[in-house]
């Protein structure tokens, strides 16, 4: 694929999120610096009465509010620092888990206090967090990745039960599943379709991958990064033109591009290898 077309996709891709990054900064800066006031004003209301059981113990409590400020800040500016950089700084490794499990649930109570639909938030997450799994800059074997998809890209006058076997699709082309298999047969990787969350969760526990290619909607992509914390999940919004969960439809070139990032080419990683053992000898 030329460089332009590169380019061109990875705009595509990223214009595809309604809410911007900013949304995100903005949010999860403003959510710090509360989660901050508040460990102040933790510290604040007992420090006088402490200092009538011990004289140091409201210096203890001050220290350990102090230690939880700092680490608050390091988290936020980490993260923020990781999504502008594009890469991992400040030692930033586990720095995805922790806005899944604790800023993401404090950020959209906060923005839905400011009246941010749900969505909009949840998309600017997922915009993140696609930034932060490429920032780890890994590529996986096709054995180990997973391209999961809702079962709502299937055509619904389909009569086809594809859910526990894909391959059971004639490849009629009226819907997407026809050029995902034929992606997931070109890459070698696992292609599955969930009709909901049980079967997402059991689906990735039966394949263990490493990371997950995944194919949905706000919401349900938004709980699919948090449900398989640790493993990196890149997000690929779904179009909706018949409205949620009916007759979806998926950018087959973002799902490629995707691929590309993500999967290991290992005709040229053997090509590699041979030539490295034939300059060995």
């Amino acid at each position: 694929m030329s460089e332009q077309k590169e380019i061109f996709l990875e705009k595509e891709i990223e214009s595809s999120f309604v809410a911007r990054k900013r949304l995100f900064i903005g949010l999860i800066t403003t959510t710090s610096i509360l989660v901050c006031l508040i460990l102040v004003f933790l510290w604040l209301i007992p420090f006088v009465g402490l200092q009538n059981i011990h004289p140091a113990a409201s210096w203890i409590l001050g220290l350990a509010v102090t230690l939880s400020i700092l680490f608050t800040a390091w988290a936020a500016l980490a993260l923020v620092l990781n999504i502008l950089l594009k890469r991992q700084v400040l030692f930033s490794g586990k720095i995805r888990g922790l806005s899944i499990r604790i800023f993401l649930p404090l950020m959209t109570i906060f923005g839905r206090l400011l009246g941010i639909p749900k969505q909009k938030i949840r998309s600017s997450f997922i915009k993140v967090n696609n930034e932060l799994v490429l920032s780890e800059n890994k590529k996986y074997p096709p054995g180990k990745v997973l391209m999961l998809m809702p079962h709502c890209l299937q055509k619904s006058t389909c009569s086809r039960r594809l859910t526990y076997n894909v391959n059971n699709c004639k490849r009629c082309h009226e819907c997407a599943i026809a050029g995902l298999l034929e992606l997931s047969e070109e890459f070698g990787v696992h292609l599955a379709i969930a009709t909901g969350g049980t079967i997402a969760r059991r689906i990735v526990v039966n394949l263990r991958p490493k990371i997950i290619l995944a194919v949905a909607c706000e919401r349900d992509l938004s709980s699919g990064i948090q449900d398989t914390y640790p493993i990196p999940v890149y997000g690929v919004l779904n179009d909706r033109p018949m409205g949620p969960c009916l007759d979806t439809q998926v950018a087959l070139d973002h799902v490629r591009r995707a691929l590309e990032l993500f999967v290991q080419n290992q005709t040229v990683d053997k090509k590699v290898s041979a030539a490295e053992t034939a300059t060995s000898n």
